[in-house]
């Protein structure tokens, strides 16, 4: 008789799980998943997919306007969102389809139920009050959003979560927060229709991007009617029928149909039995791990948003096979997390890989920028006022690029391939070395050859 029923045990279905799962399997493994809500998990079910779905129906918007400007004569629109949600469901049902099917044909058993950790080797399922051992256990439970800040009132808040399924588009919106999923659904649901107001307690959105661009942003987002609010959050809401009174910590008031708060996630380790078998967990419960994803417990192990590292979907994928390869492939993968490109899907749509102008000044001696801001050539006839913005971060001293970022259409692709150039350690000469496609936006981070500013330590030298 085996020792335990499979070699191992995955709690959570979306994407770090499902990829560790598979790899596992792939290596001979016997694997069991349980999932308690569908497979998929945040990005696929009401994360990244079905918002980039929304995304890309808010950027419609623009098209229409700028249509008239290339002789275009376009009739009147209007904007049905059932249809978008509709679809959206769709396309979601069709993902975690594929998800189940290639579960399915890497021979992983998949319980569709909520599964608990008993000890270092056993899993309770909650539904169906059995245990299963394992000799290893992975958890994949991802994040939820946090309910913050905790005000009178705020039941009647609406998150992430929901907002994919609302029955009506809200006529007009507050969203709490200032990070990539306020700032998303701010800029797509001001193109939908929508009176949009963020509440921000810093001073600026996007804390930890590079300076220049998040302040462009805010000032793109400023232009296409988005209302800001910072240094201001709720204080109170109070419901009167359909419309939420909220009432903010500077005394003004605001009459809207929705609350959205998006001012974190936290990790999904409550009531999982973790403590109890002894992993430690950090102050925000995320599960403490080492290079390889695993616990303090040597069978358990933990990837993807559930370990608070960096909170991306392809960052959880990533660690999932690192994890897979580790611990069933005799192959010691460690996952590398310098240099992880990362965009934010507003519009205009902002990319982003290696250090900002800060961080690199504060890391460096000596810093180049070389920074370029420009109308792109779809808007000198569409007649908008949009700008472009690209700028190159480079160490002073070696020529080495340090950081790229760019604000502009198809941010989110530049950045992707951007990001192969920084992690193979491009120099600057590397990309004035490289051909221009033209005309394109890219071309511009290959034809960047005047310096906008040197920084020395304790002394700046503009160019």
């Amino acid at each position: 008789m085996a020792e335990y029923d499979v070699d191992l045990f995955v709690i959570g279905a979306g994407s770090g799980g499902v990829r560790a799962a598979r790899i596992a399997a792939s290596y001979g493994a016997s694997v069991m998943l349980a999932e308690e809500f569908r497979v998929g998990g945040t990005c696929v079910i009401r994360g990244c997919v079905p918002k980039k779905l929304m995304v890309y129906a808010s950027r419609y918007a623009d098209e229409f306007v700028d249509a008239a400007g290339f002789g275009w004569h376009v009739p009147e629109t209007s904007f049905d969102w059932t249809r978008l949600v509709n679809g959206k469901e769709k396309e979601i049902t069709r993902l975690s389809g594929i998800y189940r099917s290639n579960l399915d044909k890497a021979g992983v058993t998949l319980i569709e139920n909520r599964a608990v950790v008993e000890d270092a080797h056993r899993v309770r399922i909650v539904g169906e009050d059995r245990t299963i051992t394992a000799r290893t256990i992975l958890i994949a439970t991802g994040g939820h959003p946090v309910l913050m800040p905790p005000v009178p009132g705020i039941e009647h808040t609406i998150t992430s979560n929901e907002i994919f399924d609302l029955p009506q588009m809200p006529k007009r919106i507050l969203i709490v927060g200032g990070g990539y999923i306020a700032v998303e659904f701010g800029a797509l649901l001001a193109r939908l229709g929508s009176q949009v107001t963020l509440a921000v307690r810093a001073s600026n959105i996007l804390r930890g991007f590079d300076e220049e661009l998040r302040t462009a942003l805010r000032d793109a987002m400023v232009e296409a009617g988005i209302n800001f609010k910072f240094g201001i959050l709720p204080e109170r809401i109070d419901k009167a029928g359909a419309t939420l009174k909220v009432t903010l910590n500077n005394g003004a008031t605001l009459e809207v149909d929705q609350v959205m708060l998006a001012t974190g996630r936290n990790p999904n380790t409550k009531d999982l039995g973790l403590e109890k078998a002894g992993v430690s967990l950090d102050a925000i419960g995320a599960v403490k791990v080492d290079e390889f994803s695993q616990s303090t417990v040597p069978s358990i192990y933990a990837v993807g948003d559930v370990t608070n590292r960096i909170a991306l979907t392809p960052v959880a994928i990533r660690e999932g096979h690192a994890f897979a390869d580790t611990v069933f492939g005799n192959k010691p993968t460690a996952v590398d997390y310098i240099g992880v490109p990362t965009a934010v899907f507003t519009t205009p749509e902002l990319g982003t890989v290696g250090l900002t102008e800060t961080e690199a000044r504060e890391a460096y001696h000596c810093v180049d920028i070389y920074s370029t801001k420009f109308r792109p050539l779809k808007a000198t006839v569409s007649g908008r006022a949009e700008k472009t913005l690209m700028k190159l971060v480079v160490d002073g001293e070696t020529d080495k690029v340090l950081g790229a970022h760019v604000l502009g259409e198809a941010a989110g692709e530049m950045v992707q391939l951007l990001g192969i150039a920084i992690k193979m350690g491009a120099k600057k000469a590397d990309f004035d070395a490289t051909m221009a496609v033209h005309p394109t936006s890219a071309e511009e981070f290959v034809t960047l050859r005047t310096r906008t500013a040197r920084y020395r330590k304790d002394k700046a030298d503009m160019a």
